[in-house]
């Protein structure tokens, strides 16, 4: 299996294999903020959890998705995140499906998060290339992404529909290989700031 399962540890954020046994506080992380009753995202309502993990693992069974469990140094359980679209022949992954609950966001785990998951792509797998996607209407998401150093390589228009039926228009971003090591600096960089 390429990527394999694999455990990423950093200072504010653990990235672990997903399991069953994360669903309990994953349903609780869901409901901090009400994220699952956004209309641009698509994160699991708290009763949907199981079955959330269950599909993912499942993607990870036939080699499309490695899921992971994002949690805080103590071992809690905040969100969910992936390497998805896998592309083995062609060493490209998505970041994708990313959700933390409301409490944890605007801090470093999501920055660390995605150094981690950058470093094991391109430093262990090889990667070429690293996506990510999101609605188009999701700023706070394509803000996110924008900040890490992905470049927008285009919209996807009409490409797919979204949980509560409308229509979604996809931006997709891209970080190279030839842009790692940039990309690595700026987010070590951000990691060593003072909190504001």
């Amino acid at each position: 299996m390429w990527p394999a399962p694999v455990t990423l540890t950093g200072d504010h954020v653990t990235l672990a294999p997903l399991s069953q046994d994360h669903a309990p506080a994953l349903r609780e992380a869901s409901a901090d903020g009400d994220l699952h009753k956004l209309w641009y995202t698509s994160v699991p309502a708290p009763k949907d959890m199981e079955a959330e993990i269950n599909r993912r693992l499942g993607l990870q069974e036939t080699g499309l998705m490695l899921p992971f469990c994002v949690m805080t140094p103590d071992g809690k359980p905040v969100g969910m995140t992936t390497y998805m679209n896998i592309d083995a022949g062609n060493r490209r992954v998505e970041i994708g499906s990313t959700w933390y609950r409301k409490s944890v966001q605007r801090g470093p785990l999501n920055t660390e998060a995605k150094r981690l998951l950058l470093s094991h792509a391109f430093d262990t797998l090889d990667c070429i290339a690293v996506e990510f996607r999101t609605h188009i209407m999701n700023q706070q998401s394509r803000r996110a992404i924008e900040r890490l150093g992905a470049k927008l390589d285009g919209i996807l228009r009409s490409h797919m529909l979204g949980p509560h039926g409308a229509i979604r228009d996809t931006a997709v971003y891209s970080i190279i290989a030839s842009e790692w090591p940039a990309v690595r600096a700026n987010l070590t960089w951000k990691l060593d700031q003072p909190p504001r």
